[in-house]
């Protein structure tokens, strides 16, 4: 990384920033307070109970952002603050579609490309660890007997390795009902795995092409690729594929200027940490119902 000092001035906030970001707190607010079964329209101070989960959540994203929005300006980069996204609750679990901030200049440097799609990832990576850590600790161990119809997540490396370590005597015919912190920390893993799929520009895909060049694209069509069987675990990969057919268009990073320029040794340390981190969250199958 560059060792000068930047002095991070932050611009007057829109007032859409303002807007968007009441409204998903609000939003989450009201997923946290459903999962905990609260009764908000028929005693709507209740949805304080939703506190946990939306301020976690929204810690994580809010951080993962700033990552970005730091690393932007310290390149010189224009960028915007985050955007937060509200989702109404009942049509998206967890009340929000995340966050994403614009870059509105060119990035011509690969090391500028690397350190700005690799900075969200990992900020929000150091969030979400420590908060699944404490929620899995107040999490509730139950019989798997007690939760048909409930909503199953999928075990990431890290999580089989987090709740061996929590919930070391935990028995085949036992699970964890998570708590509200705990599961804002997976969904910040899960968040941070999809972000650094090696995809056109998504943040894996800035990384992929700062330290593959051109053969990103490879890369890039052999992870789209391998969606389709995954589909078959679970239907939301296939979701999140038509999602990036829509968003992205191509697989392909849209070039720079000095792609031939060699990574400096810690800047390729900087990926490699990207990709294990990937590894650790990877979950083949997010969701199903027991």
């Amino acid at each position: 990384m560059m060792n000068e000092k930047v002095i991070l001035k932050i611009p007057k906030i829109p007032r859409v920033h303002w807007i968007l970001f009441l409204l998903t707190i609000f939003t989450t607010l009201l997923s946290g307070a459903i999962m905990e079964g609260a009764r908000v329209f028929s005693n709507p101070l209740e949805i304080i109970k939703g506190i946990p989960f939306s301020f976690t959540l929204l810690f994580i994203l809010g951080t993962h952002e700033f990552g970005h929005y730091y690393y932007a300006r310290k390149h010189k980069v224009d960028a915007t603050l985050p955007y937060f996204i509200p989702a109404p609750p009942f049509l998206f679990l967890i009340g929000t579609f995340g966050a994403f901030i614009k870059i509105k200049s060119p990035i011509y440097r690969k090391d500028a490309l690397l350190q700005i799609g690799a900075a969200g990832p990992i900020a929000g990576f150091a969030i979400a660890l420590p908060a699944l850590v404490v929620g899995l600790l107040l999490s509730e161990v139950i019989e798997k007997n007690d939760i048909q119809g409930a909503l199953i997540l999928g075990d990431s490396i890290l999580m089989k390795i987090l709740t061996w370590i929590t919930h070391p005597g935990l028995s085949k015919s036992q699970d964890i009902m998570l708590h509200p912190v705990a599961f804002a920390g997976w969904i910040g893993l899960l968040v941070t795995m999809l972000n650094l799929l090696p995809i056109g520009q998504l943040d894996g895909g800035h990384i992929a092409y700062a330290m593959l060049g051109e053969k990103q694209i490879i890369i890039g069509k052999l992870a789209f690729i391998l969606l389709i069987p995954l589909s078959f675990l679970s239907i939301n990969w296939f979701i999140w594929a038509i999602l990036l057919l829509i968003l992205m268009r191509s697989v392909k990073h849209p070039p720079i200027q000095d792609i031939h320029v060699p990574l400096s040794y810690k800047d390729k340390l900087i990926g490699y940490a990207c990709l294990i981190i990937f590894l650790l969250c990877f979950i083949p199958a997010p969701f199903k119902i027991s």
